[in-house]
């Protein structure tokens, strides 16, 4: 039994944040070089728009950086402010993601199982059920939640809903991928830590996910671990947020990876016999680390740098809003492709599928 990825629908907030914390990072930066390393590097990065739930305002040296007062210099929130903010905020992207999809009455009565993957907020009861009920769906729908993953979340959850169509042919998974990871800001003059915020934003991404033969078959999975990378990604929770660290070694790390293990990730396969590439744009120097590994061309990595440029790193939505990409524009049946997305670990799931 094949499961098929049927169709997505994206989401982003209202207010783009990238320029605004351009030019907020630039007043952290203690030193002359740091700023101007840090423009440099912003310049280079590909990026020109990151959404976020936080309304930025003009910088002011008395003032907060947003209209709600939120991010105020030398009182940013606590971890509890900043999970009640995930908890007004993240319902309502989810479920303008999850509408865009478009279920019919009929499609909203047979969805079976709702797996939502977040790493930027938790409460309980939390998405998942607040899913369910705001889009009218049978109560005694089976629910998980793939948390604290990080990056490569979304490729999980797909995995996870392959097995349950596979295992249960009659079944119809929605998979939602949200994450608010500019409520985890913080106020640090370390260049590497600055670096790393001026990456990510927020998003959501909906799929629905069954054996209906349309969209994107999802063939297999592979995934490949690097331990002794493992602290070159972390993810951890503090007292004032979560706190990424996201290593300047990362890009150089999954390339060697991803050379060493092309086999095993394609299947056997060569490079030439796919078309599709959906590598989740954890950055420009990781999309260049994966063409380079792969010696791909660079019209394989335009989807995936295209939403970088337009939405940076939203996390685990990110990869989701790449196959949106793919599936929106004319395809061959057929078709083959890989997904790839990179974590904690370090790891990188990866995903073949195909053109339905």
């Amino acid at each position: 039994m094949a499961a098929y990825l049927n169709r997505i629908a994206t989401a982003v907030p209202d207010h783009d944040v990238h320029e605004p914390f351009v030019q907020f990072a630039e007043t952290l930066l203690t030193d002359r070089r740091s700023q101007v390393l840090f423009r440099r590097m912003a310049d280079r990065s590909q990026i020109e728009h990151r959404f976020s739930t936080v309304q930025p305002r003009p910088l002011s040296s008395n003032s907060g950086l947003d209209t709600d007062d939120f991010y105020v210099r030398g009182a940013f929130p606590s971890t509890a402010q900043r999970m009640q903010r995930f908890e007004a905020k993240a319902p309502g992207l989810a479920l303008k993601a999850a509408r865009g999809l478009d279920l019919t009455d009929e499609e909203k009565d047979g969805v079976t199982h709702v797996i939502v993957t977040t790493c930027t907020g938790f409460s309980a009861p939390g998405l998942d059920l607040q899913i369910v009920e705001g889009l009218g769906l049978k109560p005694n729908v089976e629910r998980t939640i793939v948390g604290f993953m990080g990056c490569y979340a979304a490729i999980s959850a797909l995995k996870l809903a392959r097995h349950v169509v596979r295992s249960q042919p009659e079944a119809k998974a929605l998979v939602v991928s949200l994450e608010l990871c500019t409520l985890h800001l913080q106020e640090t003059s370390d260049l590497e830590q600055v670096l790393t915020f001026q990456v990510f934003g927020d998003g959501c991404a909906a799929a629905l996910v069954s054996a209906e033969p349309t969209g994107l078959e999802l063939e297999s999975f592979h995934a490949e671990v690097v331990p002794a990378a493992a602290d070159q990604i972390t993810w951890t929770i503090g007292d004032l947020g979560f706190d990424m660290f996201l290593s300047g070694q990362v890009p150089a790390s999954i390339r060697s990876a991803l050379g060493d293990s092309q086999a095993r990730i394609l299947n056997g396969a060569g490079v030439e016999a796919f078309d599709l590439w959906a590598i989740h744009p954890g950055g420009r120097t990781v999309l260049d680390a994966v063409e380079g590994a792969f010696a791909l061309p660079p019209k394989a990595m335009a989807a995936s740098r295209e939403v970088l440029r337009r939405f940076g790193n939203m996390s685990s939505a990110t990869v989701l809003f790449v196959l949106k990409a793919l599936l929106d524009a004319p395809g061959d049946k057929g078709a083959r492709g890989c997904a790839m997305a990179f974590g904690p670990g370090l790891t990188a799931e990866t995903m073949l599928f195909s053109q339905a």
